[in-house]
């Protein structure tokens, strides 16, 4: 039976480039796209970080009973989706993945899936670290949005507190100082779990 290797960690704290760095170097981990209503960012593409949709298609899928996770943030541009469809790209009979998620999601998809099928992921970084990675980030963006910014870092804050870590059963953390470093110790991690 496959298992799904569940990286999470605040906003800021290098989650999607070491996505996209494991993706490349362990190609045997298939990997589930999710959706979201949330308006596509300068550099993305449609299918690869998200499938970008409309409430429409949500719908669709909520009628067929197949959204295994759905998230809502009310940000300051309006209510933003993320949701995990049972789209039938998932075979944990004979496959291993690598998804990227919130502490939120992950409880849900042990909900669904079994909580030994689900390894949970999970990067730190410092905070202060984390506002000036975010704040680099932003400024390099056309159309900068600071307050979804910072509304988003405080969120995170209580999102992943130490208590919700807790109950979710969270106990290895991977350190995101040296971002080599930290690849290296999650791949080594994820053998160990194979």
């Amino acid at each position: 039976m496959g298992k799904i290797f569940y990286l999470m960690g605040k906003s800021s704290s290098g989650k999607d480039t070491i996505f996209k760095e494991l993706k490349k170097r362990m190609p045997f981990l298939h990997t589930v796209t999710i959706y979201t209503t949330r308006p596509m960012r300068e550099n993305e593409r449609d299918g690869e970080e998200y499938f970008f949709v409309d409430d429409k298609v949500l719908d669709a899928f909520q009628k067929e009973n197949r959204v295994i996770e759905l998230r809502e943030y009310h940000t300051v541009h309006g209510i933003w989706k993320y949701f995990t469809a049972d789209d039938g790209k998932i075979r944990l009979e004979d496959q291993d993945y690598l998804m990227i998620g919130t502490l939120e999601s992950f409880e849900k998809m042990c909900g669904y899936f079994g909580k030994g099928q689900i390894v949970p992921v999970y990067v730190e970084v410092e905070d202060g670290e984390r506002l000036f990675r975010a704040l680099s980030r932003e400024r390099m963006q056309e159309k900068p949005k600071y307050a979804e910014m910072c509304r988003r870092f405080l969120a995170d804050t209580e999102d992943f507190s130490e208590e919700n870590l807790s109950r979710c059963g969270i106990q290895r953390r991977f350190q995101n100082i040296v971002l080599e470093d930290c690849l290296n110790e999650i791949m080594l991690y994820i053998q160990k779990c194979l």
